[in-house]
């Protein structure tokens, strides 16, 4: 069941479940996913499975293999490099228009996302810290109020919170993330730019070491 009391479909579920399990390290890359394996673990026939293995083909995390089994992407460095191309470009456009356009509906929401990475990177909770600071960059999509770049960005958004949970100093890129909030509340278009550029930098360079 969803919020509110209102029906989810099983593959729905499941989806979301082995997607979360992916982006969070706990399915890690090269792990088989077997439809058999995970309908049992997750109380559910195979049908939804083979449906979420679907979808998650279709993201660009899990990769098919014959039959009825896949496993979790392993990103190589091509990959990581086509990934932050892509979102280098589209952040650059994101964020100057997100401070553009800024309103106090996505001020709090954006505020809220930011609390939370704080409060997890001082508790040195990796996932909760990893999984606020991705909605911190969608909460600035949304706020962009640009419906082709919203677009865009979902073709590519399961992988892009992979990308952006590839770091170790959890607190760094929190601060990062204050700097940026208070630009875009400032509606400092300039400084947010050189923000983003640093940001863009330190968070290659980050991906880099953790990958090492």
């Amino acid at each position: 069941m969803a919020g509110s009391g209102e029906f989810q479909p099983e593959s729905e579920r499941v989806t979301r479940q082995l997607r979360d399990d992916i982006l969070v390290g706990v399915r890690t890359p090269g792990s088989k996913l077997v439809e058999r394996e995970l309908a049992a673990q997750m109380g559910v026939s195979r049908v939804p499975v083979r449906d979420a293995l679907r979808v998650l083909v279709a993201e660009g995390l899990v990769t098919p293999r014959p039959r009825t089994w896949a496993v979790v992407r392993e990103f190589t460095s091509s990959d990581i490099a086509d990934l932050n191309e892509v979102r280098g470009a589209l952040e650059a456009l994101t964020f100057r228009l997100a401070a553009q356009r800024r309103h106090r509906a996505g001020l709090d929401r954006l505020r809220s996302n930011l609390e939370e990475e704080l409060k997890a990177a001082r508790a040195g909770d990796g996932v909760r810290a990893r999984r606020a600071a991705a909605d911190f960059h969608e909460t600035v999509t949304s706020m962009a109020a640009n419906e082709l770049l919203s677009e865009l960005e979902s073709t590519f958004r399961s992988r892009l919170r992979w990308l952006l949970g590839q770091h170790d100093d959890l607190m760094a890129i929190a601060r990062e993330h204050e700097a940026l909030y208070a630009a875009i509340a400032d509606r400092n278009v300039a400084l947010v730019d050189e923000l983003v550029a640093r940001h863009l930098e330190n968070s290659r360079l980050a991906i880099d070491a953790h990958h090492q």
